[in-house]
Parts: C-alpha cells; structure tokens; sequence
C-alpha cells in the first residue's frame, strides 16, 4: 500500500478511527452519503432551541451534535487595531441576536431588509451554535497583538503527505456554524457577513452534515463516508472536572489570562478516496480500522463499547499492530491524557476534473493542547496503510476565544486589555 499522510490519516478515516474507533479521542462525527451536503435530519425537530450565548465558554464547543455544519474562514483588511475591536463587537452583537432568535426590525421599504427573510423573521429554534476563533495570523505586526498570541498557536504545518491548499487552508478568523438546517447556517453566515463586511472577507468555506442512526446506549450512532461508526469514546461534555482537564485552557497553563476559557481548535479537510476504499474487501478495511464495520465493536469484542484489550493480543493476530485504532490509542496509562473533543462533519463538493467524487471529512477537535495532546496522537500515525485512502487539502490551527460572560462584554475584549 501507498502510504498518504498521517494527518491525512487523523483528518479522515484517521479522524474516523481515532475517534468512534480509537478510544483515544473522538467525536460525533459526520458520517451519511448524501450528495449535497445536506442529509435526512428533520429541520423543525420539536427538540430544537436556542441555545445559551452568554457564559464562561462557547456552547457551540460542547453542544449536542447538530446535524448540519458550516465553517467559513476570514481574512481581516483594511482595518487597525480600533476597527478589530469594533468588527468583535459586532459579531458578538450578532452572534447573540442569532443564537437568541431575536426578530430582526423592520425598516422603511425603500432601504435594503435587515435581514435575508428565507427562514422567516424571528428564525425559528434550531439549536444554532455560533463559535468565533482566531488564527495565529491574527497575532502579526498589524494590531499590535504579537504580544497576546496563545503560546501554542501557529500556522499548520505540512505533515507527511499533506497536500494543503493555500486557499482551504488557515485564515485570521474562523466562524464555525451549526444547527438543524443547512438554511439557518447559511442565514447566519450572511448576516454576520453583512454586519462585518467592511472589514471581513471570506477566505475559505466548507459545509456538511452529520446523521445519527441507531446505536446502543452510549455509542456513537454515527457512521463517516468511510461506513464506520465514528465517535465512538468522546469526554463527557456534562462533565466539568473532564472538560476542564482536556479541553478548556486553565490559569495555570502559561496563557495569556485573556485567553483562560478559551480551547485550541485543530481543523483538517480531509479527502476520503472513496471510489478505491470502495473496492477494497470487507475484511480488509475492518484491520485498517481496528474494527467491525457492521456494529462498530473492536474485532475482539462483542459491542461497540467493550475495549480492546490490546495486552492480550501481543502479536496482533486479532487486532492488527497497525491497525488504526490501536496506533491511535494503545489503550495505555501514558496517554489518557492525549484524548480530544471531536465535533467533526462529512462533506461532498462534487467531484474533481478526473471525474473522481471529492467527498471526505472535516475533522474538528478542541484540546486544551496542541503539543500534549493532539500532536502526539498524529505522530503515532504517521505512515499508517489507512493513508493510503485519506488525502488532507486544507484547515488550520485555530483558538477559540473565551465566552462572553454577560451582555456588558465582547468576543475577545480581554485581548485588547
């Protein structure tokens, strides 16, 4: 086998092995077939709400999964240190009308509508989730900022075989959406575009879906475009003490203090090779993998959820030595700490010039560390036979910047202190 990349690995069927199949982190990743980025969840779910704007974190981190998502990268132009503070402002302000439902006014007709009017005035519930990160190219010599920069964002480097595209890839600020309909995404993506235009410009974008289906109690029930259930063994978002372990940024953590309740953001668009994964045997992808593709149980397991017992299978003669899963999480002490929040979607953007379909997975993990916690999960990987099906494009390293905590406050306001 061709060997791809590592990260290539963790972005796609790496991001489905390492997290419904490697316990080692993971997430509720997307997972159906459909060919628009849209799939079968019903938008007006008697369970959707508004979620909560205000607080110490972003909710949009630790949400219920959503089954459509949208992420858009910006650039900032022609605008100083004052017109940054102001443009947060506004997508604050925005951000909180949208997450809240709040109505839109309605103006004298001779003026262009405060808003786009295609999922009606005030939206309805559809538990939209509106998250706000910064790239490391925020931290310049434009606003006097270089001073403020998280100490382990940078730019994402080039692992293995990435083949990263300039124009898929980092960005100043990432906006990332989600909610129960692919409308209401693209309704709040233009109106936070229109509020901040003068200072924003689009730099890249991706949208997708995640569709649950059934699962035992606790699993995953959700399967990528690879057919594996994906998000297998995720931390307890209703968990404090673990979220604040693995995922927030604490005051003892060497951080800038504006950035305490913040999280790291890794995103990989990762290209899944669809039609040769297609042609591969069953049994075949079940040892890339680690596990059954039938109900997501370890091959030496019954359930899903049973662990792998790695020590009793020495030589690999059940669980292959380079199977996914058991690269990715060796199910040992050192590395109960390296596990990550996966909140990641499927995508299909058609198909490319040689008639090949391009579809594959958006990985998105929120770790309290790049370097301890997702970096080494990626080293493990590296050269795995699942590369030879993934190919990474795009992405970045983001940070999530700190919740709001009430309406006298902004998105980043400690970071201009």
């Amino acid at each position: 086998m061709s060997t791809v990349s590592r990260r290539a690995l963790l972005g796609g069927a790496g991001a489905l092995a390492i997290g419904a199949v490697a316990g080692c982190s993971s997430g509720t990743d997307g997972a159906t077939t459909t060919a628009g980025g849209t799939t079968g969840a019903d938008p007006a779910s008697a369970a959707s709400q508004h979620l909560p704007f205000y607080g110490p974190h972003q909710a949009g981190v630790t949400a219920q999964h959503q089954p459509q998502s949208l992420m858009a990268a910006f650039d900032v132009v022609g605008a100083d240190r004052d017109e940054l503070r102001a443009t947060f402002q506004t997508l604050t302000e925005e951000s909180a009308r949208l997450m809240g439902g709040e109505p839109y006014p309605e103006r004298d007709p001779s003026y262009p509508p405060l808003h786009t009017g295609h999922v009606g005035n005030p939206a309805p519930p559809a538990d939209l989730s509106i998250v706000v990160s910064v790239g490391a190219s925020l931290f310049d010599d434009r606003f006097g900022l270089a001073d403020r920069r998280p100490i382990e964002l940078r730019q994402m480097p080039f692992l293995a075989n990435d083949r990263l595209d300039p124009a898929r890839s980092h960005g100043d600020l990432l906006v990332t959406i989600a909610s129960t309909s692919q409308d209401m995404n693209l309704f709040a993506l233009r109106q936070l575009m229109r509020a901040t235009r003068s200072t924003l410009t689009l730099h890249w974008m991706l949208d997708g879906f995640t569709r649950r289906t059934e699962a035992e109690p606790g699993g995953a029930g959700v399967r990528n475009l690879m057919g594996f259930v994906d998000g297998t063994v995720n931390p307890d978002v209703t968990a404090t003490t673990e979220l604040d372990e693995l995922v927030w940024v604490g005051a003892g953590d060497g951080e800038p203090a504006w950035a305490v309740g913040g999280t790291y953001q890794v995103v990989r668009t990762i290209r899944m090779r669809v039609e040769f994964w297609d042609r591969v045997r069953l049994s075949e992808q079940e040892a890339l993998i680690g596990r059954r593709k039938s109900d997501g149980a370890p091959l030496d397991g019954a359930r899903e959820l049973d662990e792998p017992d790695f020590a009793a299978d020495p030589d690999g003669d059940v669980t292959p030595l380079s199977a996914h899963i058991r690269l990715a999480n060796p199910r040992t002490p050192e590395v109960a700490g390296q596990r990550i929040l996966r909140r990641g979607f499927s995508y299909s953007r058609g198909f490319d010039g040689a008639g090949q379909l391009d579809q594959g997975l958006q990985f998105v993990s929120y770790q309290r560390s790049i370097d301890r916690q997702f970096m080494p999960i990626i080293e493990r990987l590296d050269g795995e036979p699942l590369e030879e099906y993934l190919l990474p494009e795009g992405g970045g390293f983001f940070f999530v910047l700190p919740g709001v905590a009430d309406e006298g406050r902004s998105f980043g306001d400690g970071l201009f202190s």
